[in-house]
């Protein structure tokens, strides 16, 4: 069975996946972002707080150089393809792996999106 995901206002890579109630982003490791200001605005857009504020430090969760670290390129240059690691931020479940996913799972009590029609 296939998940239809929706795209979340203002967030081109976020989508909420409303059938296993989770957000879906995908880290492209191409691109000049870090897998932590990945997370970071991953959350800050879910949980509506302003990180340049300082209402938010991913190290309260994790240690951000760690998870780089996890997901950097071998020492021999080749890609991860395998793993994950899970912690929690926000109040908010979070798993990230080793292929660029990010899935973020909300609090039972947060407000989820409404279904579009």
């Amino acid at each position: 069975m296939q998940t239809e995901l929706s795209p979340d206002e203002g967030t081109s890579d976020l989508r909420y996946d409303q059938t296993n109630d989770r957000y879906v982003f995908h880290h492209d490791d191409e691109g000049t972002a870090t897998i932590t200001t990945t997370v970071v605005h991953a959350l800050a857009s879910i949980a509506d707080t302003d990180v340049s504020q300082g209402e938010f430090s991913l190290y309260d969760s994790v240690d951000p150089d760690a998870l780089e670290r996890l997901f950097s390129t071998k020492a021999d240059g080749s890609k991860r393809t395998g793993g994950h690691v899970a912690f929690t931020a926000l109040e908010h479940e979070v798993y990230v792996y080793a292929n660029g996913d990010v899935i973020i799972y909300p609090p039972a009590d947060a407000t989820r999106p409404s279904p579009e029609n």
